[in-house]
């Protein structure tokens, strides 16, 4: 890690602990929590009511967060801080007319995911009309990285030295009866993602949630995230998902390194 890379520790004079602060309140809110009292903003971001209190009036005032009455939520405004992403990196319309073309071509939705601490997130997204999971993927979702084909995808990126430490600190949560919650187990399952060059995650965070994933890179090889296809095991058996989808999704991502510079 080069010294422009080194990040800051929360001690550091030059660490922001109010942007950091506020950042944490927007987080705060997702598919479990989308409306909260200030009482409940607290008690998830662990700050006292004053302070949770001003961040939340703070982020009400530019935009944001929406109070009706007692509660919180999130605004739209907040979705221009993904686009931002997307936009800054110069490559947005590109992901998103692949994803389309993808769910065009296979009749499954399409995401591209990126690697956020011990988390993936979605950060374009092309739905088809099936219902996957109990709760509704979009742009911003985090899903554990462990758990789901982008995430290991992403994972299989890592130097040892990365993976390992992120094995180290992970909790892994049992989903289903197929959730590997051993970390050996794991580790394993991302050395193999890393020889074979994708990875399928087969209704480890869901009953019936089926996945495979490949990485996308940059025509410079920089990493820009995974790319996958996700649908229902009644649907979809291993055997298409392999003979039909990999070719696709694989396709896919060479068109992405040949387009994206």
């Amino acid at each position: 890690m080069t010294p422009e890379e080194e990040v800051l520790s929360p001690d550091d004079r030059d660490f922001v602990t109010a942007l950091a602060s506020g950042l944490e309140v927007i987080l705060a809110f997702d598919e479990a929590n989308p409306r909260m009292t200030l009482s409940e903003v607290a008690a998830r971001t662990d700050m006292n009511r004053a302070r949770a209190r001003r961040f939340l009036l703070t982020l009400h005032a530019l935009g944001y967060v929406r109070k009706q009455g007692r509660y919180f939520e999130l605004a739209p405004r907040v979705l221009q801080l993904g686009y931002a992403f997307l936009s800054a990196n110069n490559y947005r319309s590109v992901i998103q007319q692949v994803l389309e073309d993808i769910t065009a071509e296979s009749g499954e939705s399409s995401s591209l995911g990126v690697l956020d601490g011990d988390a993936v997130t979605y950060v374009a997204r092309s739905s088809a009309p099936h219902r996957l999971m109990a709760i509704t993927l979009s742009v911003g979702t985090r899903l554990p990285a462990a758990h789901t084909s982008m995430g290991r995808a992403l994972l299989a990126q890592l130097p040892d030295a990365e993976l390992d430490a992120f094995l180290e600190r992970v909790t892994l949560e049992r989903h289903t009866d197929k959730t590997v919650t051993d970390k050996a187990t794991l580790k394993q399952c991302i050395l193999k993602v890393r020889q074979q060059g994708y990875a399928i995650a087969d209704q480890e965070l869901d009953s019936g949630l089926r996945s495979l994933a490949v990485p996308a890179f940059d025509a410079n090889g920089k990493l820009l995230g995974a790319i996958n296809i996700s649908t229902n095991a009644a649907r979809v058996d291993l055997d298409t998902l392999m003979r039909e989808y990999l070719p696709l999704l694989q396709r896919k991502a060479r068109e992405i390194r040949e387009t994206v510079s």
